[in-house]
C-alpha cells in the first residue's frame, strides 16, 4: 500500500513540475538590454511618432528586444497565446482607412497608445497587468520594438 502512495505522489510531483512551469514563467523576470547604440539617438525629449518606422535596422533590433523581453506575455513573434493583447492587431484599425490623411493620424494616435501603454504599464483595479518600463529601456529601445511589431502586422497599412 505504501508503495501505491509513493507512486501516486511522484505522479502528482511529476505533474505539478509540468503544469506549474508553464505558470511561473510569467514571473518576475529581469528585463535583458537593449542594444541601441547603432540607431540615431533622440534625446530627451519623447517623440510623438515613431521615428524609426521602415528602418530595417530598428526593426532587426526591435525583433530581439521584442522576444526577449515581451514575448513571455505576447507571444514569440508578436503571436499571443492569450496571456496578453496579439500586438500584430495594434494598428487593425488604421489599415482599411482609404483616406490617407485618417490613416496618418490613426497610426499617430497607435503610436501615442502604444508608448503610453509602454512607458507606465497596465494597471486595472490596483492589479498590474503589464509593469511600467520607462527608466527601465531607452526610448530608443520602445521605438525599435513598436518597428519591428510595424514588420509583424496582420493588415499591413497601404
Amino acid at each position: 500500500m505504501a508503495r501505491g502512495n509513493l507512486f501516486r505522489a511522484a505522479i502528482l510531483a511529476a505533474f505539478c513540475a509540468v503544469a506549474g512551469g508553464p505558470a511561473m514563467a510569467h514571473g518576475d523576470v529581469t528585463p535583458q538590454a537593449v542594444d541601441t547604440t547603432s540607431l540615431p539617438q533622440l534625446g530627451a525629449d519623447w517623440r510623438a511618432e515613431n521615428p524609426y518606422r521602415k528602418n530595417d535596422k530598428a526593426a532587426a533590433i526591435g525583433s530581439s528586444a521584442f522576444n526577449q523581453n515581451c514575448a513571455r506575455c505576447h507571444g514569440l513573434e508578436a503571436i499571443s497565446g492569450g496571456i496578453a493583447p496579439d500586438l500584430r492587431k495594434l494598428d487593425n484599425d488604421c489599415a482599411p482607412m482609404k483616406d490617407e490623411k485618417k490613416r496618418n493620424a490613426c497610426v499617430k494616435e497607435m503610436d501615442d497608445y502604444y508608448l503610453s501603454s509602454l512607458r507606465h504599464g497596465k494597471v486595472r483595479n490596483g492589479a498590474v497587468y503589464m509593469p511600467p518600463f520607462e527608466g527601465v529601456f531607452s526610448q530608443e529601445a520602445m521605438w525599435a520594438i513598436k518597428s519591428y511589431l510595424e514588420t509583424r502586422r496582420e493588415k499591413p497599412l497601404p
